[in-house]
């Protein structure tokens, strides 16, 4: 099993007066729609959890098995089921209706809470001396898409548990896409199991969605509309301000693209019908960010001069008397 950090190389840097003051090191593979490698930088075998950015490998049972229709589901929340997303109150209502929608209620949800990252309803809560609850986790949405794939399987409560029928449709489908039988699985933060991976797997899963028709049977007809709700319902799949929405909106809905904890990130392109995937070694979203908006570049899709990718590639850092002290930029060799 090849480890996260082997054959890893400098991917981003931070420069601050003149001088190279840090370097992020990673993997990324681009695979075409047959499964192999377009371009790679570092080791394409090692083997990462890719955390929140598989979610919509996590959602293809609710599609594919008819729950997502019989239960009435919209692009919407198709995309929300995909979601890392803020806790705002557009989030929150949204999972609040839909298992209303279920005749379930929050305390059906077993992601656990934390407090949002929308800072309006942060302040909210605070104001009101209320607390989060398991709404406001950034994973409440798929969660949603769980319990609406759980209720149409009529299993257990305990949706999360790895051996639980959700969790075992969840797994077939990861492993079907990316072509690999996975080494083992770690926890998320929202207590479902998070299934490992290399990071060509990951990309070539991503190229499988961006290589789907709609009208190519019942998997590819199910990544086909995961991959079109997300780019066209980037607000739902992130937030204001995040990389996820601010980059999709900037491809206006031609790219599908996803973030995950420990600095991964995934992007589905269906006009190239190619899928990326990439790890930044040391967890950090700075490089992880830079990474993508630098790749899809690469491919084409995303204008190097829109303010949403000037944020993160090649974004001038300023500090708090708003001087210019130095530059996030790709390392050299890389994209």
């Amino acid at each position: 099993m090849s480890k996260v950090n082997d054959g890893a190389v400098p991917v981003a840097e931070a420069w601050r007066g003149g001088i190279l003051e840090s370097t992020h090191t990673g993997h990324a593979v681009i695979c075409d729609e047959t499964g192999q490698i377009a371009h790679s930088w570092g080791n394409p075998s090692a083997i990462i959890f890719p955390r929140s950015s598989c979610k919509m490998l996590q959602a293809l049972p609710l599609v594919e098995s008819g729950a997502a229709d019989a239960a009435g589901l919209t692009p919407r929340q198709l995309a929300l089921s995909c979601a890392s997303h803020e806790g705002a109150a557009l989030h929150t209502d949204a999972v609040s209706h839909w298992l209303a929608d279920l005749g379930l209620s929050e305390g059906d949800l077993r992601c656990g809470s934390h407090e949002p990252y929308d800072r309006a309803e942060r302040n909210r809560l605070i104001e009101a001396h209320e607390t989060p609850c398991q709404l406001h986790n950034n994973c409440s949405g798929k969660h949603a898409g769980f319990l609406t794939l759980n209720r149409h399987l009529k299993a257990g409560s305990e949706y999360v548990e790895v051996d639980h029928p959700v969790q075992k449709a969840a797994r077939e489908a990861f492993e079907a896409t990316t072509d690999e039988a996975s080494p083992g699985y770690g926890i998320d933060g929202c207590s479902a199991p998070n299934f490992a991976t290399s990071v060509l797997g990951l990309a070539r899963a991503m190229a499988s969605f961006a290589a789907a028709r709609e009208d190519g049977g019942v998997r590819q007809n199910a990544m086909h509309r995961l991959t079109h709700a997300m780019a066209a319902y980037p607000e739902m799949v992130a937030g204001e301000g995040r990389a996820c929405t601010e980059l999709m909106r900037a491809m206006g809905g031609r790219v599908a693209i996803k973030t995950g904890a420990e600095a991964v990130f995934v992007a589905i392109v269906p006009e190239k019908k190619m899928g990326i995937a990439l790890k930044i070694t040391d967890g950090g979203t700075r490089g992880a960010e830079a990474a993508i908006a630098g790749l899809l570049v690469k491919l084409g899709v995303l204008d190097a001069e829109h303010p949403a990718t000037r944020k993160r590639l090649n974004a001038v850092q300023k500090n708090w008397r708003g001087f210019e002290t130095g530059i996030t930029k790709l390392a050299p060799g890389f994209a």
